[in-house]
């Protein structure tokens, strides 16, 4: 399905770079290519999609930040087995159209507007799992429309927002914001370095046709413009504490899934059992995986979330 550019080779350590210039896409063959991806109109925002399995309850998967549609591509076809599965980009983050405002609230009503236009409604109503900051998305639909949301999982987010410490809003004004995301989404050798501190042992080392898979959705148009105002604002999608103690007492079944190793950056060890109380559910239930666990222990995260399903 996707059409594959050959990613910058990086020297042995210790020798000399050299910068290698990929071929440009003509604006023939970009829309050519992006014509085989699937969309639907979701409110305002014309958003891609994905599917897995034609039978079975729906479950919606939500993506977290510099996150697509395809960062679902090993856990669906395994959730496939027993339920419609449905994975999208969020506006201004892939290939969805990007637009203004690029805001939580635009993320809830982009993802109420996908489950309708899909018939994901009432009697209907899908699950909506939201990994990392999609977990913001995820209770703020379930406040917005309770009766079209058949249950949500917390993965690996706590709604919360991201504290950026002292240094980081002098980067995160320009001219440094800018000349940030254009190295990251450039830099081979940075994409796999995330890649594998974030998603850890347990995943499929990524080779040149996996970090394009993972660049190229962030080089769409407006994208850039997308997380220059996320930088601005704050980063993340979250929730104010007023907003969590409303999910605490909504009725909407709820569940916290937590990879056994993801302790670095914003989360320490008490953040699953703390998040689960936030938000009224269950104590949470652990996967042997880092930040990605959709990646490295798709299995596991499959069975993790079958309560939420039960008590839907």
């Amino acid at each position: 399905m996707h059409e594959l550019v050959p990613a910058d080779r990086q020297r042995r350590a210790g020798e000399g770079k050299r910068s290698v210039r990929r071929p440009a896409r003509s604006p023939r063959q970009t829309h050519r290519w992006r014509r085989r991806l699937r969309f639907v109109q979701a409110g305002d925002v014309r958003t891609r999609y994905l599917q897995w399995g034609d039978h079975g309850s729906a479950i919606v998967l939500v993506p977290g930040a510099f996150e697509t549609a395809d960062t679902w591509r090993a856990l669906g076809p395994i959730l496939a087995a027993d339920h419609r599965v449905y994975a999208f980009d969020l506006t201004g983050q892939g290939y969805s159209d990007p637009v203004v405002p690029f805001d939580v609230d635009h993320d809830v009503r982009q993802i109420l507007g996908f489950a309708a236009a899909l018939g994901l409604t009432g009697r209907n109503a899908p699950v909506m799992l939201g990994h990392s900051s999609g977990a913001a998305i995820v209770g703020l639909a379930a406040l917005a429309m309770s009766h079209d949301v058949a249950g949500i999982v917390f993965m690996d987010g706590d709604a919360l927002p991201l504290n950026m410490g002292g240094g980081g809003p002098r980067l995160l004004i320009d001219p440094y914001r800018t000349s940030l995301i254009r190295l990251a989404l450039r830099s081979d050798w940075l994409i796999r370095r995330i890649y594998t501190s974030q998603c850890g042992p347990g995943c499929p080392p990524l080779d040149d046709a996996g970090v394009d898979l993972w660049r190229r959705p962030l080089q769409q148009r407006g994208t850039e413009q997308a997380l220059k105002s996320n930088a601005t604002r704050g980063l993340i999608p979250a929730m104010t504490s007023d907003q969590l103690v409303a999910l605490h007492r909504s009725a909407v079944p709820k569940l916290v899934v937590w990879g056994t190793d993801d302790l670095d950056g914003a989360y320490t060890a008490a953040s699953p059992g703390s998040t689960a109380a936030a938000i009224g559910a269950p104590r949470p239930v652990f996967v042997p995986a880092r930040h990605l666990g959709m990646l490295s222990s798709p299995q596991q995260v499959a069975d993790a979330i079958k309560p939420v399903f039960i008590r839907s």
